[in-house]
């Protein structure tokens, strides 16, 4: 049997396990007001979550990254979606501070490996010109899953209360790993469902296709010799910059939202997905407009010039909000917001994706996964000032 373009599946897969990802993270934020007040904890304690969570998260993609180098993405993927799956049911079992810390810390850990897992498979299965537009398939997915998650998560809580609503959550993440197990067989050059011509185009620059002449695949770069690059410099610091501003709308909008402009839980899940809607929009499009350019330079200048344009996006819509966002205008605060996170996923498609360009398959989830404990470091830093 074969499966004509099982790339496009699999980044299929990883994309719904992006928005599963997204909808237990984004469950905390919208459960808070209730989960809170049966835990008899406020928002102080909400803050020390988030923090747990955080520090968990960062920790987890530099190990994740070094996993997913040891044991492939098939079975890394798996392994962090079952932790992440078993840490949101526990929040249901949780009944203060330290076991809730607990939950947190795991579904930090879990949740992490997503990320050094999604740029190393697609570093596997997409050819470099399609990268960015794979990335931004898979980036989307945490888009939609702020877009769905507010309308599920109300949906489930009014039905079933916040407790069930974590393990329905959960078990949904358990039954993702049946369809990838079943798909994701093996790398592209031995899977028995992969066309020639599909085999032919991946391999001709993937990222990890040379091999010593034992047949053994090379062997990941040390950090120490990873970091001796420039380029990787470079990487680190985008993302360290970057990266806060998407946690800070991820961690905070619903919030804001209920504080600043009286909103419930029922009003933040009918307006706050539109500016996610533009996040998705804006992972898709960035993607698409790196594979455009190209066509005709370099694929250097390429995403220099697409995170260029994202991050004068996501200049004009902080500018906006500061300069037009009133105490009574909270649409003008949903579009602005949606501008800026369109702007960032425009560019942290390509941001994300550099580390498949710059090393073969052993090192790129060690790379991956250290910008993204970078990331999360700022992520911390913000949510502590914040």
């Amino acid at each position: 049997m074969k499966i004509k373009g099982l790339r496009w599946w699999i980044i299929t897969l990883i994309f719904i396990a992006t928005v599963i990802n997204y909808v237990d993270r984004t469950a905390f934020a919208l459960l808070w007001p209730e989960m809170g007040k049966d835990l008899g904890m406020d928002n102080s304690d909400y803050a020390i979550m988030l923090n747990v969570f955080m520090a968990c998260y960062a920790a987890g993609k530099f190990l994740s990254g070094k996993l997913y180098d040891k044991i492939g993405t098939r079975i890394g993927f798996t392994v962090s979606i079952i932790v992440w799956s078993f840490a949101s049911i526990l929040h249901a079992f949780t009944k203060g501070l330290v076991s809730l810390s607990i939950a947190r810390g795991l579904l930090g850990v879990g949740e992490a490996g997503l990320w050094p897992g999604a740029v190393k498979s697609n570093g596997e299965w997409f050819p470099a010109k399609q990268r960015a537009l794979a990335q931004g398939i898979f980036n989307s997915g945490a888009s939609i899953g702020n877009v769905v998650a507010p309308f599920i998560i109300v949906y489930l809580y009014t039905k079933f209360g916040w407790q069930t609503t974590y393990i329905i959550l959960g078990t949904v993440g358990v039954l993702w790993v049946i369809p990838w197990l079943f798909l994701n067989k093996s790398t592209p050059e031995k899977h028995p469902w992969v066309t020639q011509e599909e085999r032919d185009l991946i391999l001709t620059d993937r990222i990890d296709k040379q091999e010593d002449l034992s047949g053994t695949k090379t062997k990941s770069l040390s950090v120490g010799k990873i970091l001796s690059y420039k380029e990787s410099w470079g990487v680190l610091l985008c993302r360290f910059f970057m990266e806060p501003i998407w946690w800070f709308f991820a961690g905070w909008m619903p919030i804001y939202l209920n504080k600043t402009f009286g909103l419930s839980i029922e009003e933040i899940a009918a307006t706050m997905w539109i500016s996610y809607l533009m996040a998705a929009a804006g992972s898709i499009i960035g993607g698409w407009f790196t594979g455009i350019l190209m066509k005709s330079r370099s694929v250097d200048i390429a995403r220099k010039i697409t995170i260029f344009v994202g991050g004068l996006l996501v200049f004009i819509g902080f500018v906006g909000i500061i300069q037009f966002v009133g105490e009574n205008n909270f649409m003008t605060f949903i579009y602005l917001a949606g501008l800026v996170l369109f702007g960032f996923q425009f560019a942290i498609g390509n941001v994300q994706t550099i580390s498949s360009d710059l090393f073969r398959g052993p090192s790129v989830g060690t790379l991956a996964g250290l910008a993204g404990t970078v990331s999360s470091i700022t992520n911390d830093y913000e949510l502590v000032y914040r």
